[in-house]
């Protein structure tokens, strides 16, 4: 295999080494600038590690514009640190309370933006820099200049030294799954109306298989980091909450897909289907441009919404709402003609429903494709402002949403700051009291190795400090060949700094700190040169570094994120489900003409979000932790995966009642009673598959379909909300429709169940 095949294997886009081929160039032109020319060592010190901080540590993505504004933003924010850190240097205790403040600001902003997730090491180094290395207020102008220095090279480098191409792996992929499911909905549509031609069936068949997959490679991106690729700006917000109702509509197309045997075909379902294809198509052209026009989008949208209106009034007209003949006999003969009577009354709704819930979920996706076209057509001076589209936050009160979700004592990503700030205060501290030659080596080494739970911290010691030796055994070898000829060590110093950027994503960790030990080897012995003694101090530090990571772990959280992902998970099943029964008591008390202006319940939908949302950092986290896992993958995405089920299931009740204005006749109290006994036995359910998985006990059995109470509700259906022309109002159809929604939610159980029992006994 060709070299350059290897490696693109291993480093996607070459983005490794873009970045360490402008580190290598840029973090020895300047320390040579700041060491021989300007001939002022800490300025060179903080010039070359401020070039490593900014170009080897951190990667942004989007658009060039938007990778410089956050690289012109970390350079700014590192002049504050670099101050910061220089004035606390000189007192010990000072420098590690500080670094425990600095720490845990760092680690925990990280939850709001994956811009800062992404800085979070290199905005810790420019303050672990300046404090580990104690100076006086007056060193303070020379190490501004070398930060600056490295930010102006950075800026510089970024923009023209093979500039990434503009990376957005997550829109692309959800551009790839409304392509591929709109593709599915016009395949199954042409099947369906063909009679069922097999030539037809076999073009649904691959329509089906590359939706599938196209969905598959949607959640392998979204997983792919271990903090929620969502920044702060406007499209990034909407963009990553199509990765829910993606996943949710492909559920809903699935289940569309499997109609009754015998039913016939619903032109009226089939005409929503392809409407709704055309606006999916329509919402991908638009993702696949930066601020394109979103006209024939919200053609599009019209087209689906006089669709599903259609619909929905012939689902209306065309259904009887007078019993079969012979129900209502005495006996159990009239039982069993109640049960078949209601049997083909909810079946007859059904291809009308999984239509509508299509076309809910469809909008849904098409607005949140809207608003990112939107964000992206504003002119800097809107931008500069904050002004949003309509219908978006502005960005602080999204930074607020998203750390107030973290502000539990349940968060892995509390967990993981805490234990973060604790083990870099306690380093600076060691270091400082044990005197130490390098005390920037010894937190550098507990940067590097520790991670959200004992074991992982423990295995990354091993891999530290195996790298660490083996770069000082090369190192030393190669000092003792060249001795004191600084002259072959600048040479060597590039292609040092190259194998440092690009051996961890493309070896391994180990292989990482063995080519940044020979980095330091060969900048220090420049500087000045000790030989292989530098080699052997930074083992040492590097020791040191590590077993504070490891105490740390020990003490703080040592299981990591396996017991908070099960206590996430309770919290959003039982969040979720309380948001879904509220939304159905919110559409009993909307049909009711006296309650027809009742507040939807907000404060229900908040925590349900904020819960999920601290699901996922916490998925991500188990995720990203080594060692076997006690519940199988798939099944456990599945059972994080069923929480937006819900929680969209939810949204669609929401939708369907709050267009209900209570004038349409009737005595709504029986039905109204069905289906708020029906939610309390789905609330009930998840309720105790919480308790079941904080707990660790086995969680009952799902709630099974009870054919009576679905009578009963078409019963009063029939009696209480028909029309005097004998037919269904539109309120008797949303509520079977709810109904229907609290089924959705009920069959879910069986999909997760078992899942959740692993859970509760791993």
């Amino acid at each position: 295999m060709h070299p350059l095949q290897w490696l693109g294997k291993r480093d996607r886009d070459f983005a490794a080494l873009r970045r360490a081929g402008r580190a290598a160039i840029v973090m020895p032109a300047l320390f040579a600038l700041g060491d021989k020319v300007i001939a002022n060592p800490m300025l060179a010190t903080f010039a070359a590690f401020g070039s490593f901080a900014m170009l080897l540590l951190v990667d942004f993505a989007g658009p060039l514009r938007e990778r410089l504004q956050a690289q012109a933003a970390l350079a700014l924010t590192g002049f504050v640190l670099v101050c910061l850190g220089t004035l606390v240097s000189q007192s010990v205790w000072l420098s590690a309370v500080t670094m425990a403040l600095v720490g845990f600001a760092v680690l925990f902003a990280g939850v709001v933006s994956s811009v800062l997730a992404g800085a979070t090491t290199s905005l810790l180094l420019a303050f672990i820099l300046p404090v580990t290395l104690a100076g006086p207020v007056s060193s303070i102008p020379d190490r501004l200049e070398g930060w600056a220095m490295a930010s102006g090279a950075a800026l510089i480098a970024v923009g023209l030294l093979w500039p990434t191409p503009m990376r957005g792996p997550l829109r692309s992929a959800a551009t790839g799954a409304c392509k591929a499911i709109a593709a599915r909905l016009r395949a199954e549509v042409a099947y369906l109306l063909s009679d069922r031609d097999e030539a037809l069936e076999r073009d649904r068949d691959h329509a089906i298989g590359r939706s599938d997959d196209a969905l598959a490679v949607l959640r392998r991106v979204f997983l792919a980091t271990p903090y929620r690729p969502a920044s702060l700006s406007t499209a990034g917000r909407t963009t990553v909450r199509l990765v829910d109702e993606l996943s949710w509509l492909s559920a809903i197309v699935a289940q569309a897909a499997r109609p009754a045997p015998g039913a016939p075909v619903s032109k009226a379902a089939c005409a929503v289907k392809v409407a709704a294809a055309t606006v999916l198509e329509r919402g991908a052209d638009l993702l696949g441009v930066v601020g394109g026009d979103s006209a024939e989008l919200h053609a599009a949208m019209r087209e689906l919404g006089e669709a599903v209106a259609r619909m929905e009034e012939s689902a209306t007209a065309s259904l009887p709402v007078h019993r079969v003949p012979g129900a209502g006999g005495p006996g159990a003969a009239a039982d069993e003609s109640a049960e078949i009577g209601a049997s083909e009354f909810i079946t007859s709704l059904d291809p009308s429903f999984r239509a509508q819930e299509l076309g809910f979920a469809v909008s849904s996706i098409a607005g949140n494709i809207d608003l990112t076209a939107a964000a992206e057509r504003r002119s800097w001076l809107e931008r500069l402002l904050g002004r949003q589209p309509k219908g978006m936050a502005g960005a602080l009160s999204a930074a607020q949403e998203r750390a107030t979700a973290h502000v539990d004592r349940h968060s892995v990503w509390l967990h993981n700051s805490v234990r973060g700030a604790a083990g870099l205060a306690l380093a600076v501290l060691v270091a400082n009291e044990a005197g130490v030659q390098h005390s920037f080596w010894v937190v550098l080494g507990t940067l590097s190795v520790l991670r959200s739970n004992a074991l992982n911290t423990g295995q990354n010691v091993i891999r530290g400090l195996s790298g660490t030796v083996a770069g000082f055994v090369v190192g030393g070898v190669l000092l003792q060949l060249i001795g004191t000829d600084t002259t072959l060590l600048w040479f060597l110093l590039p292609p040092a700094i190259l194998l440092a950027g690009v051996a961890p994503a493309v070896v391994s960790f180990a292989a990482g700190q063995a080519a940044f030990t020979l980095t330091l080897v060969f900048l220090y012995n420049i500087i000045q040169p000790a030989g292989w003694k530098i080699g052997l101090l930074r083992v040492e530090d590097i020791a040191i570094g590590c077993a504070v990571s490891l105490a740390v772990g020990l003490l703080f959280w040592p299981r990591g994120a396996a017991a908070a992902l099960r206590r996430a998970l309770a919290d959003a099943y039982v969040d979720s489900a309380g948001y879904l029964a509220s939304a159905v008591d919110f559409g009993m008390r909307r049909c009711d003409f006296s309650a027809a202006s009742s507040a939807a319940p907000a404060e229900d939908a908040v925590r349900a979000a904020v819960a999920a949302r601290r699901l996922d950092d916490t998925f991500r986290g188990y995720l990203a932790e080594r060692g076997a896992k006690p519940v199988p993958l798939a099944e456990m995405t599945s059972l994080v995966s069923g929480v937006g089920g819900i929680r969209l299931a939810a949204d669609a009740v929401l939708d369907l009642w709050q267009r209900e204005d209570g004038a349409n006749a009737g005595d709504r109290s029986a039905a109204r009673g069905e289906l708020l006994r029906a939610s309390e036995l789905v609330r009930s359910w998840y309720e105790d598959l919480g308790s079941s998985l904080v707990d660790r006990h086995k969680p009952r059995e799902p709630v099974g379909h009870d054919i009576v109470a679905d009578g009963r509700l078409v019963d009063a259906v029939r009696r209480d909300l028909g029309g005097e022309d004998g037919k269904a109002s539109a309120t008797a159809v949303r509520m079977i429709w709810t109904g229907d929604h609290l089924d959705a939610a009920r069959r879910l159980q069986q999909s997760i169940v078992e899942p959740a029992r692993a859970a509760a006994g791993g």
